[in-house]
């Protein structure tokens, strides 16, 4: 089996005779209805039947020409990946992600992106994940850095990164200088959270439910930037990712505690259309990920044990955050 008798097969199921496919690749029928036989004689099964002047694909028949067309697809696409790292990387690549992603992983990873391919622009996009979701979907964004999961037939998604979530409080909160806090220790503490629906907030519902506590939520919004604002005035407390608050952690403004038990986290992933050849742009910006997120901060630094001991960590305060 080669591929040029996969091709003829191919243009034999498509036009429905051996004389059109002659035609189509330039072949003579003597010469189509050869190469058929010889594929024929190799698979030990018969392809197409002969019924006077007309023919009818097989079984066996159509399993060949699913392969034909599978190879052939992969040719092109290849063909196509080819042509394009042979061209200058330029043009617009629009990213889409929540607030933290925009403020703590984009200006990092748009910053090496344009070093090193100076000729593309980079269009970022922000807001809930269910408007998002809808702009990869459309085709008015090219690629997401979203939270997990995203249930939708439509769009493919690719984990990439474990955000911590930790429990920040007020520099002069009773529970700050207090490296782990007990889940119990929550109970009847005002909460200012993100809006419900979100999968960060799901995650924090299903903590809340293992641990059989109800939390006191005083105050709700998608806004990172908000929360914390809110947490420094003493409102209440917040659980977000450790990345949202680094900044504000180290520079004494907000205090970080980790939670016992086992560790909570969320699950950040790339998200893009179902398709069967990604765009270099998109391909490359995935690439440039994997280089930058050493120098993200994830969570403090230090080991975590899954239960209650303490972990060292710096006073740190918190500030930027995204959702």
């Amino acid at each position: 089996m080669d591929l040029r008798q996969l091709e003829i097969l191919r243009a034999v199921a498509d036009s429905g005779s051996f004389t059109n496919a002659g035609q189509q690749l330039r072949l003579s029928q003597s010469a189509v209805s050869r190469q058929i036989l010889l594929l024929e004689a190799e698979l030990k099964e018969q392809l197409f039947l002969r019924i006077g002047r007309k023919i009818r694909i097989t079984a066996a028949g159509t399993t060949i020409l699913g392969l034909s067309r599978r190879v052939f697809e992969d040719i092109d696409v290849t063909r196509a990946n080819l042509a394009e790292s042979r061209a200058t990387l330029s043009g617009t690549v629009r990213l889409v992600g929540g607030m933290t992603a925009c403020l703590h992983v984009f200006p990092l990873l748009i910053k090496e992106f344009r070093r090193e391919y100076p000729a593309a622009e980079v269009k970022v996009i922000t807001g809930s994940t269910a408007r998002l979701v809808r702009k990869l979907r459309t085709g008015a964004a090219d690629l997401g850095l979203l939270t997990l999961p995203i249930d939708d037939p439509a769009l493919v998604t690719e984990s990439v990164m474990r955000e911590e979530l930790l429990l920040v409080t007020a520099p002069m909160h009773a529970f700050a200088q207090r490296r782990t806090i007990e889940p119990a220790d929550l109970k009847g503490q005002p909460l200012v959270l993100f809006e419900p629906g979100g999968s960060t907030r799901n995650t924090i519902e299903a903590f809340f439910k293992r641990e059989s506590l109800a939390p006191k939520v005083v105050s709700e919004t998608e806004n990172v930037e908000v929360i914390k604002a809110l947490v420094r005035a003493g409102v209440g407390m917040t659980i977000v990712p450790y990345q949202a608050v680094a900044k504000e952690v180290r520079a004494g403004q907000l205090f970080a505690s980790r939670i016992a038990g086992p560790p909570l986290v969320r699950e950040i992933g790339w998200v893009c259309v179902r398709s069967a050849r990604m765009p270099r742009a998109v391909q490359e910006m995935k690439r440039m990920l994997e280089t930058v997120r050493p120098r993200l901060d994830l969570a403090p630094d230090g080991p975590r044990t899954p239960s209650r001991p303490a972990v060292p960590m710096p006073a740190v305060a918190v500030t930027r955050t995204g959702t």
